[in-house]
């Protein structure tokens, strides 16, 4: 566990690969159900690491790399997401000019597991962007409540995924709603590309580096 109250202990059977910038991955490498994981440099984006590294210390803080994780619900690459203006259908091109991770659940979803995935993700279609969530698990980081609050309708990045991969053998030990995208790396095993390393285009701005 990280901390007393994040992610479960690691998993096996998933497999991670990593996209750079202008890297596509193609058709065929991937299945409905499996997700990225990827990061910026905007306000937000800043925000959220600074809040994950409130909780993840030590050889773990590297797993604060990220802030954003998105399903995978198609063979062509479309992406079920909880953005700024809520959650929305997407597609993996929208990443290419950046770099993100991909992870494979394998042999942790079976083909009835990741219709199910799919199906929750498709149903959260339209849900607002969850700031009260936000606002929760901000308040557990600064003050170590155990109290979680939300609102039903609203879904942050992080949450959505793990909500939809309860679906699957994956088990998170706290409210699936509040896991945070540095969770998800942990759980995943989805370590950062060495410092230096180009990140590409992340919202128009080319970004390079650690944050």
């Amino acid at each position: 566990m990280i901390g007393a109250q994040h992610a479960a202990a690691q998993v096996e059977g998933a497999t991670v690969t990593r996209f750079g910038p202008n890297q596509s991955v193609q058709p065929g490498n991937f299945q409905p159900g499996d997700f990225i994981l990827t990061h910026g440099k905007a306000f937000f984006s800043r925000l959220i690491r600074f809040g994950q590294r409130l909780a993840f210390r030590g050889k773990d803080r590297k797993y604060t790399w990220w802030n954003h994780a998105a399903l995978i619900v198609s063979l062509n690459g479309d992406l079920i997401e909880a953005l700024g203006a809520g959650v929305e259908r997407t597609n993996l091109s929208r990443y290419v000019p950046t770099e993100y991770h991909l992870v494979c659940l394998g042999k942790l979803a079976s083909p009835h597991d990741r219709d199910q995935i799919c199906a929750f993700a498709e149903w959260a279609l339209g849900e607002k962007y969850g700031v009260v969530t936000i606002m929760s698990i901000a308040l557990s980081l600064l003050t170590g409540c155990r109290l979680k609050f939300g609102f039903d309708g609203q879904m942050i990045c992080s949450g959505l995924v793990a909500r939809a991969l309860e679906r699957s053998d994956a088990i998170f030990d706290r409210s699936p709603s509040h896991i945070m995208p540095a969770d998800l790396a942990k759980y995943f095993s989805v370590k950062p590309p060495p410092k230096g390393t180009p990140r590409g285009i992340v919202g128009g701005v080319t970004e390079r580096g650690h944050g």
